[in-house]
């Protein structure tokens, strides 16, 4: 088992153990499930309203139901990822265990990944579950595919961005509430960077600024669309976070 394996293992049992992944999980998949019946019912009534009046209904369930859905859901990780990441490194800082992990055999690389990857592996379980819903749709109502693939994609990605944001918080700190909470205030900047960038206008500052936020990269993705700046929006994004996360552990064995 390579170092990275047995950060990962330990961290999964650390999290399947608590009742927080079992607790915030099942708020997510009711939260997910709950809009997406919501908005499965909007589009039945739609599609009511179009027989009355035409005598024939043609809906987009892609338009209707699944990138509205998408584009809630981002909302939603806004708020459960910071719970899961806040315990990463701050519980190591408080149970007196961080320096033990410092001074291991293990370096910090594999100690920064392996955190991550453990709450990206309980991210995409979750992410899984949620994939029932096209599925069971699908023995109902035709649609296009592809679109949905994509807005899984930016799930994903989405998802990573967010959970690596948190990775640097909990390194920030040894209390786990305060690192959910500049987790999440970290988020929100990004988010509203987005309507910075609007107001601004094309300008070169406000396309920058408009850049930097996640929405309009997320948004692609949900329509249907892969740009190659987008994925390296996320992925840069995702190193950049996860290298200052290594530069915060990494100054710990200094203090």
């Amino acid at each position: 088992m390579t170092p990275v394996q047995a950060i990962i293992a330990k961290e999964l049992r650390s999290y399947f153990v608590s009742p927080v992944v079992y607790v915030v999980g099942a708020v997510f998949l009711l939260i997910v499930g709950l809009l997406a019946y919501l908005y499965i019912v909007f589009a039945g009534a739609q599609a009511i309203q179009l027989m009355q009046m035409q005598g024939t209904a043609q809906i987009n369930l892609n338009d209707l139901v699944f990138r509205n859905l998408f584009s809630s859901v981002r909302f939603i990780l806004l708020i459960i990822l910071p719970i899961l990441t806040m315990r990463l490194f701050a519980e190591e800082r408080k149970l007196r265990t961080f320096e033990f992990l410092l001074t291991s055999p293990i370096g910090i690389n594999e100690i920064v990944i392996g955190k991550f990857m453990s709450v990206f592996l309980v991210f995409l379980g979750l992410l899984g579950l949620t994939g029932l819903m096209p599925l069971v749709l699908a023995l109902f109502c035709e649609f296009d595919w592809y679109p949905v693939l994509t807005g899984y994609l930016g799930l994903v990605l989405l998802g990573a961005l967010f959970l690596s944001v948190g990775v640097l918080a909990s390194a920030l700190t040894e209390n786990q509430i305060v690192a959910a909470f500049v987790s999440f205030g970290l988020l929100l900047v990004l988010w509203l960077l987005a309507g910075v960038g609007s107001l601004l206008g094309e300008t070169a500052i406000g396309q920058a600024i408009s850049y930097v936020s996640f929405m309009e990269h997320y948004d692609h993705l949900v329509r249907g669309l892969v740009d190659t700046k987008d994925l390296v929006y996320f992925f840069s994004g995702l190193a950049l976070m996860l290298f200052l996360s290594h530069r915060v552990v990494d100054s710990s064995r200094w203090k």
